[in-house]
């Protein structure tokens, strides 16, 4: 099974919005072409192919995955995709290595922000797509809007007639079913149908004339072979042992050779000593290689067009940590730690950019959540540092200074349709539509700026009660609107350094919310909770409570304390303001001032 004929090959991206089922499809895909031998822990496990922890604690995927399943006399390479806005770049680097592409719709939400983004950038790469109503066994699926409104999805996007021609098929990913016909799902025993309309529609790999071609399309990493690199063979074929030469931006030459190649297989990589082209294999060897990049036969000198990514639009500045407790808690706390790990991320993560500014790294990315997903990443390998306040990216336009404008889809109960319209027009949202869902639900659609949707979902999952569903898709750049106004109140400062105590908190929650458990250890300037006035006020919650000749030995036990409001990575981003920090370590996420002391607050605010 090395040399599979290029006729034989089907590349397939499976592609959607942020859980409308593909990852739970591709599972299914996996499990009945016998991937895995029926006593294999892979039968009864979901999502495989989220081998992240990251990924498996969200439900969401965050890193594209290759892998291959056999089906009759076919072999079918299954590009899983994110679902997530945020890690699109992701997705138009792996599109490069499909030939079709199965766009998976959930049968109640129908078509959403991301699914118009992936479904572009398929047809604008000429991929044949392959439609999939999924969830139709939902109660309250409305599979012939869900089509509908796909059909018209379609209508707007495509560059030529052929593309509106789409097979469409039904499914039930959950279960492992589908049909070409909705009233023959339920009998459906499997993931077949799907199976052969990729056979039937999706092409063989287009095969280019010359020698061996390849684009660096991902890299992954083993302590024994070193850096992986992952394409798909454009043209000619590769040997194991096989003298090439790689080709980077700048047109530079660099001579390799090919030490290992391997292809995936389920959730292995078998090792193979060829691959012709149409093939997606990983080849070691290459030291230097950067995605974009491409490897060819020593004969050629023109590279291959290089993947067009769109650009990043929010950016955060993260800084070595400078607390009174930095280097207390983790194991790689300074500046040129923190920069090593930056530029080794840059290797693998496309969408990011990297800037050195002073002493602080500008780092920007797709969204907040792709900025966050980083910051636990590296905490979660032992990094210490800050990080300032997300900003939104401006560009410069015709002389004119723009912003991001975004499309915000809220779907919410109609019972918090005030608190929604409420807090959209404190942030200068302007509503495209409103329309009921039906089942008590309204579907809002708004244009607000990027810099608007800053602490957006926080905020709205706290005040509908965790309901509202949220989902946002870049747009365009249009004209700077004014700053925001400022929507948070402000801050309990802690006053001294030392340890919280159920008395100092008690003084502390008489004047707002709390962020911190009695225990805490605490350092002046440290934010402990959020005051219910606008201002921000120190408040000495290491405090306690004065002796007396009369003393009992439960009174501090028994004072009564509110339970500290606990936030997430994303809500302490969302939370703060140009003057303040966040400590990120391994074992704690901590608020600060970035000037600790009143008196440095005072004399910064007078300049």
């Amino acid at each position: 099974m090395d040399n599979f004929k290029p006729e034989n090959i089907r590349n397939v991206a499976v592609i959607a919005h942020v859980d409308h089922g593909k990852t739970t499809l591709v599972d299914f895909m996996l499990k009945q072409s016998h991937t895995f031998r029926e006593n294999e822990p892979e039968m009864q496990q979901t999502t495989i192919l989220d081998s992240n922890p990251l990924e498996r604690e969200r439900g969401i995927t965050i890193l594209a995955k290759n892998t291959s399943i056999y089906y009759k006399d076919y072999r079918i390479n299954i590009i899983d995709t994110p679902g997530h806005a945020d890690f699109s770049g992701e997705v138009e680097r792996t599109l490069n290595m499909a030939d079709g592409a199965l766009l998976i719709i959930d049968s109640f939400e129908g078509p959403m922000p991301q699914t118009k983004f992936v479904l572009k950038k398929a047809l604008e790469q000429g991929l044949k797509v392959i439609v999939i109503i999924n969830k139709v066994d939902k109660k309250n699926a409305d599979i012939k809007s869900a089509f509908e409104k796909t059909n018209d999805l379609f209508l707007e996007l495509a560059t030529d007639a052929e593309q509106l021609n789409f097979p469409a098929l039904y499914a039930i990913g959950r279960e492992g079913k589908a049909a070409e016909k909705l009233e023959d799902v339920a009998a459906s025993t499997s993931l077949s149908p799907i199976m052969d309309t990729i056979v039937k529609h999706i092409s063989a790999p287009k095969i280019e004339d010359g020698p061996f071609k390849m684009l660096a399309t991902a890299l992954d990493f083993d302590l024994h072979k070193g850096k992986h690199v992952i394409g798909r063979v454009r043209s000619g074929s590769i040997q194991k042992s096989q003298s090439v030469v790689l080709i980077k931006k700048d047109g530079k030459l660099t001579p390799a050779k090919i030490t290992n190649m391997y292809i995936n297989e389920g959730l292995k990589k078998r090792e193979v000593s060829s691959a012709s082209a149409g093939e997606i294999v990983e080849l070691t060897g290459i030291d230097n290689v950067e995605i974009g990049d491409t490897i060819a036969d020593s004969s050629v000198s023109e590279p291959l067009p290089r993947i067009i990514l769109e650009e990043p639009t929010i950016k955060i500045a993260m800084f070595a940590n400078t607390s009174p407790f930095a280097g207390k808690e983790g194991k790689f706390s300074n500046s040129r730690q923190v920069y090593e790990r930056l530029l080794k991320e840059l290797e693998t993560n496309i969408s990011l950019r990297l800037e050195v500014k002073d002493d602080k790294f500008i780092v920007s990315g797709r969204g907040e959540l792709h900025l966050s997903i980083l910051i636990e990443t590296l905490r979660r390998e032992g990094y210490e540092f800050q990080v300032g306040k997300p900003e939104v990216i401006t560009k410069v336009i015709d002389g004119k200074e723009m912003e991001p404008v975004e499309d915000l889809i809220i779907d919410v109960p109609d019972e918090f349709i005030g608190i929604i319209t409420q807090e959209l027009g404190t942030r200068k949202g302007k509503m495209t539509n409103m329309v009921s869902n039906g089942k008590e639900s309204t579907r809002f659609e708004y244009k607000i700026p990027s810099k608007s949707l800053l602490g957006i979902r926080s905020t709205l999952l706290t005040n509908t009660k965790g309901t509202a569903i949220i989902n946002t898709m870049f747009d365009k750049y249009e004209p700077i609107t004014p700053p925001l106004p400022k929507i948070r109140n402000g801050v309990l400062i802690a006053s001294e350094t030392g340890t919280a105590v159920a008395f100092g908190l008690e003084a502390a929650q008489q004047r707002g919310i709390t962020f911190i458990e009695p225990g805490t250890k605490v350092y002046q300037g440290m934010i402990a909770g959020l005051n219910s006035k606008r201002d921000d006020i120190e408040i000495n919650v290491t405090r306690e409570k004065k002796m007396t000749n009369v003393r009992s030995e439960t009174a501090d036990i028994n004072i009564p304390l509110t339970p500290a409001v606990i936030m997430s990575l994303e809500q302490c981003l969302d939370f703060l303001e140009d003057d303040e920090l966040m400590e990120v370590t391994p074992q704690n996420l901590r608020l600060r001032k970035k000037f600790l002391t009143r008196l440095e607050r005072v004399r910064t605010a007078r300049k």
